[in-house]
């Protein structure tokens, strides 16, 4: 993969991280009472919104679609984490012992997306954000369909990798709106 992405890739990762870290520090982990369908459900209000504002071409609420974009990004990682921590009930727990569930998500979307990248040859830098916003939601949908059928798939991928997947198409649409700079 090119170093040039995973240079933005980190840069925008270590925002995302940063942004976790004040909201930790900040709310606690009240995020761990919900379950996984409700952190779905966060994400697709989040990846909704940005669609209807490019739908609509503009905007009522000054909040700008990075942070919705931000938005998709914690909340796949706070899904990733709450997945790994399955059978521990604790609501509160500190940042530092979340920081290494949060890294260790990172690299391993990190990873995918290089796999990816390489076969693909960076194809998304040739997307539109429209695009790759509709490919987040479509993912959504999957995610939401896999927990409708209480986990079970076939011949698909589970939810984790949708997860990944949303997390890599959203730091695509931040790379390409400058977010990352």
């Amino acid at each position: 993969m090119k170093t040039q992405t995973v240079s933005e890739y980190n840069q925008v990762i270590a925002l995302c991280k940063e942004l976790f870290k004040k909201k930790t520090i900040d709310y606690g982990t009240a995020w761990r009472i919900l379950r996984l369908p409700s952190i779905t459900d966060q994400i697709f209000i989040k990846a909704q919104r940005i669609r209807s504002i490019q739908d609509k071409g503009n905007q009522k609420v000054n909040d700008p679609i990075s942070d919705e974009f931000v938005g998709i990004i914690n909340y796949c990682l706070i899904a990733l984490i709450q997945i790994s921590m399955l059978e521990d009930e604790r609501l509160e727990l500190s940042y530092e012992e979340l920081e290494p569930l949060y890294d260790q998500w990172v690299n391993a979307t990190r990873g995918l997306l290089e796999n990816k990248n390489h076969d693909y040859g960076e194809a998304w830098r040739d997307m539109r954000v429209s695009s790759m916003t509709d490919i987040i939601l479509m993912k959504l949908y999957r995610v939401k369909q896999i927990e409708d059928n209480q986990g079970q798939t076939i011949v698909s991928e589970g939810i984790e990798a949708n997860y990944q997947d949303m997390i890599n198409y959203a730091v695509f649409c931040l790379i390409k709106l400058g977010y990352h700079a």
